[in-house]
């Protein structure tokens, strides 16, 4: 690989190697000796095409998320099986590899413009923004450079675009599914909203059983499927749909959700 490639939002791609390779070191123990992450679906990584992957994903932390996601994912095409023992494999990252991120999340400080660096493609969020709802255009340039990080990789979206459970698709993820036609791989994680602060940053609580769950890819007929029915597609697969939570009784659904925003805001305080 030349010394001074660059990907296509100009980013060196041996800086953001061993930006990988750094952090990867440094969190691998907070899935692997701190808690206990649990895998399944590793093989599914294994035969998606190098390009034009869209994983979906329901969000628990900012940060803690998508760095066990690239853990997972490397480990994966280096051939482990449900598990990410024996860290060589982030010698050799896959680098075309990308989240979608709120750009003020990302800009927020040194260590989030560090990590921006690794994959991020940051957007303004239109219903979001310092803490405040707001109403706002979507730029057509955020859509843009989600369409050109698919087209060049690996894409990791949370459509709900917030850390909150059972909030509302986010209709955007849809036209963007339906623009560019990626293949869609859902994914499932559990366990990060307890054992990580909400940045996912500062490790909360030890032993903790978290879990990443990889889902064969969506059936989608992009050009029939209207919007609406791709958003109820992605709420089952990511299994946010209201119906989730039916397990529960009215009142404890009702409480559970109560009690997780008010986690959240105290996360907020925390952090």
């Amino acid at each position: 690989m030349p010394l001074f490639k660059t990907n296509p939002f100009g980013h060196y791609l041996f800086l953001k190697k061993w930006i990988i390779r750094f952090f990867g070191v440094v969190s691998h123990g907070r899935y692997q000796n701190f808690n206990n992450l649990k895998i399944e679906g590793s093989q599914i990584l294994r035969n998606l095409p190098e390009r034009n992957v869209l994983f979906i994903s329901n969000h628990q932390t900012y940060f803690a998320d998508v760095a066990a996601m690239f853990h997972v994912f490397n480990a994966a095409l280096k051939g482990r099986d449900d598990t990410i023992k024996n860290i060589g494999y982030i010698w050799q990252p896959k680098l075309n590899f990308y989240f979608v991120a709120a750009g003020e999340t990302m800009r927020s400080g040194l260590l989030p413009k560090i990590f921006a660096y690794a994959g991020s493609v940051s957007i303004d969020r239109t219903w979001r923004s310092a803490g405040q709802d707001v109403k706002r255009q979507v730029k057509n340039s955020d859509i843009s450079n989600i369409g050109k990080a698919i087209n060049d990789g690996w894409v990791v979206t949370f459509p709900q675009g917030t850390t909150t459970p059972f909030k509302p698709i986010r209709r955007g993820t849809a036209h963007i599914i339906k623009t560019y036609k990626p293949i869609v791989v859902p994914v499932v994680i559990d366990g990060f909203r307890r054992s990580f602060d909400k940045k996912g940053l500062r490790i909360k609580r030890k032993n903790v059983l978290q879990s990443m769950v990889i889902k064969e890819p969506l059936e989608i007929d992009y050009e029939n499927e209207d919007i609406a029915d791709i958003v109820t597609k992605i709420e089952y697969a990511i299994e946010q749909h209201p119906s989730f939570l039916k397990v529960l009784s009215p009142e404890d659904a009702e409480e559970y959700i109560k009690e997780e925003e008010e986690l959240n805001k105290k996360r907020e305080f925390w952090s």
